[in-house]
């Protein structure tokens, strides 16, 4: 199976086909089968917390259109914006901003130039240029109130910093202004599941899937909702359906394989999990799910040299709280490697290194309070136990009365 497509590269393949197109509607559908891998490969990353960067093509062939109408600023202005576009497909983001900021100094009127700005900004790929593209797509609509795509990518960065009812806002208008758009529809869809209404959710991606049954993502998303409904066989149907395309981003196996391992299903899961990291070994989550499933294979040599590769030596992750996470349950995992392979003071460094990216995990405090009674450090074997059962996790009776019989043998008796 194909890996996604580089996303500089899917923005201006077919250019030429859009500078005579009528409206956004028969651009969006001349190029279906296009947007359907672009939209599979970066619409779900902020499932993951991730930034905005991989997230610039999220249409990236609809907004073409906006060259069917040459600039006000005429055909040098024409002409940077078309340079800089040609930059960006081939993934020189550097030179498309430079020759985009002329186009837009040159015609500061240029909608279509504020837009692909905002887009070069975002494939920049890092978090201190989000609010560069945000003000650049927000000018865009301001000159262009009827550029639904510009809206479409402001909703997605809205999304992202987390101002659900602002991408909200921004779809429904754009729905408003061009009714049954699929990509709208299904990005509305995920924005209410993340607002908590995952039945709305499955009915906005049915109506994407009836406007256009081809685009993938669709039931992606009708899976995510399924599975906030505690649906799990018609989540599993839904994110079968979304791996039918040519293009299939990573999350989409990752999330399908974790349902299979809760399915017991850990062969099928171990399959998805390595095609997710065929698709991008550099990401972590890839790893980490098949360090997990080794873990609960009894395969533990097989899981450390995993998660090895999902924290290499000397990587830095941004220190937002999904990293955080990620990085607890890398440790935790790591412990759990560590505790089969009886390897206590390496399993108690583990656990206690997941403490540190997360303190409030009670399961952590858990597996120290019985490793540190293995150790015979009966009392921090008793805080561990203590905060675990103040964070809600059943600890057995039998190792709490263990942990506290065995602290008091240690103290030294008084004559």
């Amino acid at each position: 199976m194909k890996g996604a497509p580089n996303i500089q590269q899917t923005a201006c393949i077919y250019m030429q086909d859009f500078l005579s197109v009528e409206s956004d509607q028969q651009a969006a559908t001349n190029c279906t089968n296009l947007t359907n891998g672009s939209f599979c490969y970066n619409w779900h990353m902020s499932r993951f917390g991730l930034s905005l960067a991989i997230c610039c093509l999220l249409s990236a062939t609809p907004q073409l259109c906006s060259f069917q109408q040459q600039p006000t600023g005429g055909t040098e202005t024409f002409s940077l914006l078309k340079l800089g576009n040609d930059y960006l497909q081939r993934g020189q983001i550097e030179e498309a901003i430079r020759e985009l900021k002329k186009a837009v100094a040159l015609d500061p009127q240029s909608a279509a130039g504020h837009m692909l700005l905002g887009q070069a900004y975002l494939a920049q790929r890092t978090l201190s240029m989000v609010a560069e593209a945000k003000a650049e797509l927000q000018q865009a609509l301001d000159l262009d109130p009827g550029l639904i795509w510009a809206r479409f990518y402001l909703a997605k960065v809205n999304i992202d910093l987390g101002r659900l009812d602002k991408a909200k806002a921004e779809l429904e208008h754009g729905l408003e202004t061009r009714p049954n758009v699929p990509h709208f529809l299904s990005l509305l869809g995920e924005v209410n599941r993340k607002l908590g209404n995952p039945e709305l959710a499955i009915e906005l991606n049915k109506q994407a899937l009836k406007a256009d049954p081809t685009m993938t993502p669709a039931y992606y998303y009708m899976g995510l909702a399924y599975m906030d409904l505690k649906k799990q066989d018609e989540a599993i149907q839904a994110l079968e359906s979304s791996l039918k395309s040519p293009y299939v981003a990573p999350e989409m196996y990752l999330t399908l394989g974790s349902l299979y391992a809760q399915k017991k299903r850990y062969q099928e899961g171990e399959e998805l999990c390595k095609k997710a990291v065929a698709l991008d070994p550099a990401r972590p989550e890839g790893h980490l799910n098949l360090a997990q499933l080794y873990n609960i294979k009894g395969a533990s040599d097989q899981a450390l040299q995993e998660l090895k590769l999902a924290i290499p030596e000397g990587k830095n992750f941004p220190t937002t709280p999904y990293y955080q996470q990620l990085q607890a349950d890398v440790y935790f995992e790591m412990g759990r490697a560590y505790k089969a392979k009886r390897n206590t003071p390496q399993a108690i460094r583990a656990y206690s290194m997941a403490l540190e990216f997360n303190p409030n995990e009670g399961k952590t405090h858990a597996q120290l309070a019985e490793l540190c009674l293995w150790s015979g450090d009966y009392a921090r074997a008793l805080q561990h136990v203590t905060m675990a059962e103040k964070l809600g996790v059943r600890v057995e009776t039998s190792l709490r009365e263990e942990i506290v019989q065995r602290l008091s043998d240690a103290k030294p008796k008084i004559p």
